[in-house]
């Protein structure tokens, strides 16, 4: 029997039976007062004059009122770059401990977004949230005696004057519990490994070691790690291996796209569990089976608006029009699109962390992630955005039988003059027709999108299509930001971002031949 597994879990549970049902507009304002209290005194909090703004008698209200919207740039370039030249409360008390280096999905510069000593604290505190949730799972108790594969960024951040820089999954790792580091996977020393090739491949090395009962991570890096840990020990799948994984939490991208060439990897059906870690915080966790939302984390230390995503309130570089109206919990509708826009104990106010939510049960503050605000294609008034791109790939994986875990698309004027959506697949298709791809991707298109099929019968000529091996999309992303920790693809590119993409499908193809 497992006995610690069984205390664990008994634990666990008991904790959830003292948890009443939570009044989450409450912990949000609660959270405000806090964070305008806190950063009253920093020269962000008398510049907006946060002591007027405690004392309104409607901060909510008079805070969007007051400060604009930020994005990184702007942020950066007014208040965050000060710190770098060793000021001090800036846009909260004191300095940070750690800057978060994220390129996200855009840019080849990593933006430096500070971490507090606070928001480690907080992103810990919603960790242990998470596992307590793991109760409504129905686990069986020798699962908590498994290890737990992280595969994240490098935890050798790099060492500044006064602060370190890394990637939040090598920060978040590097500031775990110490009770948890005996179930931690791949443990410090492969850890700390900055080369991602040279890491997997110790993991592969030393897969055979370790009884790993939960894998976590962003779903491409994992599913490269699970390939080369099959094909090192000349596998049938995962479990063969790792018999007792029986949990992925994801994060970073929707898994939908991956869903099916993941669950390829493995012998059987395991448990998912959505999270939603970003460099800026953790924001959200899946916290029962019934659903695949996730709940705002709504009483640690992030304060959340949301700005209907409409075509009118966002700019074409995906930032937000000064006067777009910004909602609070206690405001928002159903399966209403928002603009996300957080400010945090590390001094991030009224920033844009360039994602669009829906609310799928405000009661809960559950939401499910719809897309990126840059990644919203209405160039010719297609209005098409991440999470219908996603279901496309989802009917073509389905119609076709296969697995298309990337792809990227550009709304591009070809030399026939006209607009076309051109639309580059990764999957592992052999001799695919193209045509009947695209006639495909755009009949389902026309049928789920109204501002599409519009478009197409006016300025958009039609859809092009190109296949290429999914090895591609992850060896762009190596070239150009690292392998491994919160790199993502993008999935909707401008057109000098396409025509260094195609450059680089074509040097990557004649390379193979």
């Amino acid at each position: 029997m497992a006995i610690l597994g069984s205390l664990i879990k008994g634990a666990i549970q008991l904790k959830e039976t003292f948890n009443t049902e939570k009044d989450h507009w409450k912990e949000q304002q609660e959270v405000l007062q806090y964070l305008l209290n806190t950063a009253k005194n920093t020269a962000f909090g008398q510049h907006y004059k946060f002591e007027s703004i405690l004392d309104s008698g409607d901060p909510s209200r008079v805070f969007s009122e007051k400060i604009p919207y930020f994005n990184y740039e702007k942020i950066n370039e007014e208040w965050w770059s000060k710190l770098h030249d060793s000021h001090e409360n800036v846009t909260w008390p004191d300095r940070p401990s750690y800057f978060a280096l994220s390129s996200g999905t855009t840019g080849k510069n990593s933006k430096r977004i500070p971490v507090t000593d606070e928001m480690i604290g907080a992103i810990r505190e919603a960790g242990l949230k998470q596992v307590f949730a793991l109760s409504n799972f129905d686990l069986p108790a020798d699962f908590f005696e498994k290890e737990i594969m992280m595969l994240g960024s490098s935890t050798d951040l790099e060492e500044k004057s006064n602060h370190k820089e890394g990637e939040i999954s090598g920060i978040s790792a590097g500031n775990i519990p110490f009770w948890f580091r005996s179930y931690y996977k791949p443990g410090e020393e492969i850890a700390n490994i900055d080369d991602w090739d040279q890491r997997v491949a110790l993991i592969a090395e030393k897969a055979a070691d370790w009884d790993i009962g939960a894998l976590s991570g962003i779903p491409s890096w994992i599913e490269l790690m699970l390939q080369k840990v099959i094909e090192y020990h000349n596998l049938k799948n995962i479990h063969e291996i790792w018999p007792n994984l029986m949990v992925y939490t994801s994060g970073g991208v929707a898994f939908g796209p991956y869903e099916k060439s993941f669950n390829a990897l493995m012998g059987h059906p395991i448990t998912i569990i959505d999270t939603y870690l970003a460099s800026e915080g953790f924001i959200a966790c899946q916290t029962r089976p019934e659903t695949k939302a996730m709940q705002l984390i709504t009483d640690n230390g992030i304060f959340f608006e949301f700005v209907p995503f409409k075509p009118e309130y966002i700019q074409e570089d995906g930032s937000l029009n000064y006067n777009a109206p910004a909602l609070t919990l206690n405001e928002v509708q159903l399966d209403q699109d928002y603009v996300l826009v957080i400010s945090t104990v590390s001094g991030a106010w009224r920033y844009l962390i360039g994602d669009t939510i829906k609310f799928t049960d405000i009661e809960k503050a559950e939401i499910e992630i719809t897309g990126r605000t840059k990644f919203f294609l209405n160039t010719v008034g297609s209005q098409l955005s991440v999470n219908k791109m996603d279901d496309a790939m989802g009917f073509l994986e389905e119609t076709y039988a296969t697995k298309i875990p990337e792809y990227t698309i550009c709304a591009k004027r070809c030399k026939d003059g006209e607009f076309y959506h051109c639309w580059y697949l990764g999957s592992q298709m052999e001799n695919p027709d193209v045509d009947a791809l695209s006639k495909s991707l755009d009949g389902f298109l026309k049928e789920v999108n109204k501002n599409y099929r519009v478009a197409r019968s006016k300025s958009l000529k039609g859809v092009k299509v190109k296949v290429v091996d999914t090895k591609v999309f992850y060896d762009w992303n190596g070239k150009n930001k690292k392998k491994g920790g919160q790199v993502k693809m993008e999935r909707v590119m401008n057109k000098e971002k396409f025509s260094e993409w195609e450059k680089f499908v074509q040097s990557s193809v004649s390379k193979e031949n």
